[in-house]
Parts: C-alpha cells; sequence; structure tokens
C-alpha cells in the first residue's frame, strides 16, 4: 500500500468509527446535528492518522488506537468551532463550507464544541473498543487534558489572540504553536503509542521529538500556505492571517526562511523514528504529506 491509499484507509477508518461513536438513538435535536455537521465536514483527519501509524509503529495495531484517534479528532473539531467564533477569529468558512455557527447560531455552536470536548473522554474510557490497563488508560486521560487545556492548546488560542502585531521573533512565535497546534499533535502520537501497552519509555521519547518536530512543520506549512494558496483549494479565506496581523513564520523569517526551517524540522523528525525501521515508515510518510499538502 502506498502513502496515498495508506492515508485514505486510515481518514476513512477514523471517519467510520467517529460516525459510529457518535449515535444517538432517539436524540434529534439541533445540538445533535450540529455535531454532526462539523465532525463529518470534510477534514484532513491527520491526528487519528498519526495516532493510527503511531500505534503501528510500537507493535500495535489499528484497533487498538480507534479511541484516542478519534477523540483527539473530537478536540480538533471542538477548538475549530470555537477558533471561528465572533469573539475569537470571526470566520464564515471552513472547509469550504460555513462555520458552524454561520450554519446554525453562536449558541449552538459554543455547545457544540462543548459537546465535542466531552465526547472525546467518554471515548477514551469507552468499553466498545479495546481498552489498556488502568494505569495506561489513565495516562492516556491526562496526555489528552494536559494536551487540550491552558498549558497546552486553549493557552496557545490564548496566546494567539493575544500575539497580533505583538511576537516579533521566531522563539516566541514556536512557543505559541507549540501550544497551539503542537500539543494536540504531540498528544495524537503519544496517545497512540499508549493505547497498543506494548510503548517503552526510550520509544515515547523518539516519538515525542518526532510529533514536536511535526506539530511546527504543520503550523508552518499553514501559514506558508495563507500566502501561497487559495480560498478555493483551502477551504477558508486565504490571507486571514495577514489581514488579521496575525505573526507568521514568513513573515518574521521570510518565506524562503520559513521553507527552510520546515525542512529541517522534517529532516530532524525524520533522524528520531529511525530506530523503529521499516514500523516507523508510516510515520515518515506522514510526515511528508504535512509538508508538501496542498491545503
Amino acid at each position: 500500500m502506498d502513502n496515498q491509499d495508506y492515508l485514505k484507509a486510515l481518514q476513512d477508518r477514523a471517519s467510520s468509527v467517529l460516525k459510529h461513536r457518535l449515535e444517538a438513538p432517539g436524540m434529534a435535536s439541533q445540538l445533535e446535528e450540529a455535531v454532526h455537521y462539523v465532525v463529518h465536514n470534510g477534514g484532513k483527519r491527520i491526528r487519528p492518522v498519526l495516532a493510527y501509524a503511531s500505534a503501528e509503529a510500537v507493535g500495535g495495531t489499528q484497533e487498538d488506537a480507534d479511541n484516542c484517534a478519534c477523540a483527539v479528532e473530537l478536540i480538533h473539531a471542538y477548538s475549530l468551532v470555537h477558533d471561528d467564533l465572533p469573539a475569537m477569529d470571526d470566520d464564515a468558512l471552513r472547509r469550504g463550507q460555513p462555520t458552524c455557527h454561520i450554519k446554525f447560531d453562536e449558541a449552538t455552536a459554543i455547545l457544540a464544541g462543548d459537546a465535542l470536548q466531552s465526547l472525546a473522554y467518554e471515548l477514551l474510557t469507552d468499553t466498545r473498543g479495546r481498552m489498556p490497563e488502568p494505569s495506561k488508560a489513565l495516562e492516556m486521560i491526562s496526555t489528552l487534558a494536559a494536551a487540550s487545556g491552558w498549558k497546552g492548546m486553549v493557552g496557545g488560542q490564548s496566546l494567539d489572540i493575544e500575539g497580533a502585531g505583538k511576537i516579533k521573533n521566531e522563539q516566541e512565535l514556536a512557543l505559541m504553536h507549540q501550544l497551539k497546534t503542537g500539543a494536540l499533535i504531540n498528544a495524537s502520537v503519544r496517545l497512540g503509542a499508549l493505547s497498543t501497552g506494548l510503548v517503552s519509555d526510550i520509544q515515547l521519547q523518539s516519538l515525542e521529538t518526532f510529533s514536536s518536530c511535526m506539530g511546527l512543520a504543520f503550523q508552518i506549512r499553514d501559514d506558508i500556505l495563507d500566502v501561497e494558496g487559495d480560498t478555493q483549494t483551502l477551504g477558508k479565506q486565504q490571507g486571514k492571517d495577514l489581514t488579521m496581523n496575525k505573526p507568521t513564520y514568513p513573515s518574521i523569517l521570510g518565506m524562503d526562511g520559513a521553507k527552510q526551517r520546515m525542512q529541517s524540522l522534517l529532516e530532524e523528525g525524520t533522524v528520531a523514528l529511525e530506530g523503529f525501521g521499516d514500523k516507523g515508515s508510516n510515520l515518515l510518510g506522514i510526515a511528508h504529506y504535512i509538508i508538501d499538502r496542498q491545503h
């Protein structure tokens, strides 16, 4: 199976498991409609794919990682719903479709985000999937909570709001993105490995190095696409960062500097996977996809 086929298979698997886990018989409501709208409205499923590939890299199976793969995607989906709200980035377009608060209303969008966050933790304790031993399950819950909270993604979102026109160097920018984007990507890789019950501490350290590199590379690619992409391909408004005076890698390092930094992160992440041999090849393929993607 080549890299594109592998990615497509895991994206489809994540979407299928999410559809099954989100079934709610007898709950016909606008909130349920909104939840399904944002979860199944496209998306690259990068975080679930990373969780699956990480599980396989340490000798586990895709089934091991089903629940944690979907949990990180629900956290990601909730973050996008709230990020698009008028009080945040005030976006009307997401994945080529109206954002949740435009499709429904602000109250429904807020509640949908709240519901998605809670559902993520339900999945980590869902006995319909393969459950690791209690100590590992607790570590997985702690991992997702830390990555999602004020010392992780939410903290990064706060820095993003505060940083418009203020962040002037790469160190400050990297810190913001390591929290806002990188924390959940780190969690995806870590959760996938933990879900197997097979990962060693040394392997976790190597995977953390890899995921830290990829979290930052992912954001640099987003910054580049905001300049070089187009609205139709991106599925969201091109040039929004510049309009909102947000700091980006191209604005601080220049376009050539941003691309060089992204390449150096790929190289560092590649070295981190050397100890996994052939089992790490799918993670490496995802890394190349992250820096080559067009949306």
